[in-house]
């Protein structure tokens, strides 16, 4: 059984910084992508930032420039920096073991994700 754990979270203010980190582990060889997605109450699911087993690396529009995304084999890493208030949200960790999720979100790509871990920013 694969276990997708998150670490961090927490409350920060407005300008300050806060990282998570991911720990995914079982029976799985290799993990194609990790990263960050996050849902905030009434909104989708969006892409916060993801990076291949290769370094290649994305990120979404609203945190582009903020942001730093970086892995090993096992564990993904996000610095988020310069927070802003509408980073608030529900921060999940994706394990994409093929890279399908990576390139286009498909629902059937064989992914796993952690329990959330709360973000929030507030002054």
């Amino acid at each position: 059984q694969v276990q997708v754990v998150e670490f961090g979270g927490g409350l920060a203010q407005p300008g300050g910084s806060l990282n998570l980190s991911c720990v995914v582990s079982g029976s799985i060889l290799s993990i194609y992508a990790m990263g960050w997605y996050r849902q905030a109450p009434g909104n989708k699911r969006e892409l916060v930032a993801a990076i291949t087993e290769n370094g290649s690396s994305k990120f979404g529009d609203s945190v582009e420039g903020r942001f730093i995304i970086s892995r090993d084999k096992t564990t993904v890493y996000l610095q988020m920096n310069s927070l802003k208030t509408e980073d608030t949200a529900v921060y999940y960790c994706n394990a994409d073991l093929t890279g399908s999720y990576y390139y286009t979100g498909s629902a059937r790509a064989r992914v796993y994700w952690g329990q959330g871990t709360q973000v929030t920013v507030s002054s």
